[in-house]
């Protein structure tokens, strides 16, 4: 659980005690401390918080190491709903939590891990993309889908990357 606030943990802890099969492996203020725990805990799924003191939680989730938990994100902010899926979030929840909305999150999760472990329509996070696979790429209003094969470069300019397909070379962030 990645939260600034003390009573928003807590209510998300006894939220999640009635799902005996999620446990609350740690908990973290801001995102340096999230960034550690997440490191040394290896967790499958991690609750949170967008604006913590410090780097919000989409810079957090920008530093860390792949293979990244699962995310849900628990905020009182709906306006960075969208960001969040951007970022692949499993779910975005607004406080106060709703308990039917926290189950539906969490059944989420059960069906991708189940999806991901039978060999589903999605890529497993351990699992190399494939000449046909296709990416989701998109530069401001402009959106592709680009078969890997079709790559030819991945340019590195600062903290951006420039795909190179099709004719096409859109900066992405």
């Amino acid at each position: 659980l990645v939260d600034d606030e003390r009573l928003a943990r807590a209510e998300l802890r006894r939220l999640l005690a009635a799902h005996p099969d999620i446990e609350i492996v740690g908990e973290a203020t801001d995102a340096d401390s999230a960034r550690e725990r997440i490191a040394a805990l290896c967790p499958d799924l991690v609750f949170l918080d967008v604006q913590m003191p410090g780097d919000d939680g989409f810079t957090l989730l920008e530093s860390l190491e792949p293979p990244l938990p699962h995310v849900i994100f628990a905020t009182a902010f709906d306006e960075f709903a969208v960001k969040a899926f951007e970022f692949n979030a499993l779910d975005y929840l607004l406080k106060p939590v709703d308990p039917v909305r926290l189950a539906a999150a969490l059944a989420k999760l059960v069906s991708e891990s189940s999806s991901d472990e039978a060999g589903g329509d999605g890529v497993a996070r351990t699992e190399r993309l494939r000449a046909q696979d296709k990416v989701f790429v998109r530069q401001g209003d402009q959106c592709w889908f680009v078969e890997v094969r079709t790559i030819r470069l991945l340019e590195s300019e600062g903290n951006y990357t420039r795909v190179h397909f099709d004719g096409a070379q859109p900066m992405l962030c």
